[in-house]
């Protein structure tokens, strides 16, 4: 088998739009995903792109992605932060996922940022042990804070 690792492309966005909805089903969260095909495309490849992706390919079919972004920390600077790893169920144990994780360290380190971030559910074993490789380090006692969008248009100061 073959694996062909690429930076994505616009017309890959609907592809990776059905991938981040699989990754939702299977994180328990599948009504979560609510951005749309339009602003998906428009926030990784218009007039200010936020989002970078490398994608696996395997017969020309993209199996995989990791998409990731720039974040800033106060305390450490310039990082990546990690926001989707998957590999289509079909694919995983083919070392796709390294593939595509390698190639994010590698962005990471060649950009000469201070680390990479990222989350993982307490209860995602396969994920956790598969960090546990890179001997990467996994804090507890965060915990996640966030406003939605109807939080936000609602906010008076």
């Amino acid at each position: 088998m073959e694996v062909n690792l690429r930076v994505a492309k616009i017309g890959d966005c609907g592809r990776l739009l059905e991938l981040i909805n699989e990754l939702a089903v299977y994180e328990k969260a599948p009504d979560e995903v609510t951005v749309s095909l339009s602003e998906f495309k428009e926030a990784g490849f218009g007039q200010k792109p936020v989002w970078k992706s490398f994608v696996a390919e395997v017969d020309k079919v993209i199996v995989g992605f990791a998409l990731f972004y720039t974040r800033y920390s106060t305390w450490k600077g310039r990082r990546i932060y990690l926001e989707d790893l998957l590999v289509t169920e079909d694919m995983r144990g083919k070392g796709i996922g390294k593939l595509l994780f390698d190639a994010v360290v590698n962005e990471t380190k060649q950009q000469g940022f201070s680390g990479m971030v990222w989350q993982v559910l307490d209860w995602n074993e396969p994920a956790i042990n598969f960090y546990n490789k890179y001997e990467a380090g996994l804090e507890a006692g965060w915990l996640n804070a966030s406003l939605s969008q109807a939080q936000v248009s609602a906010f008076n100061s």
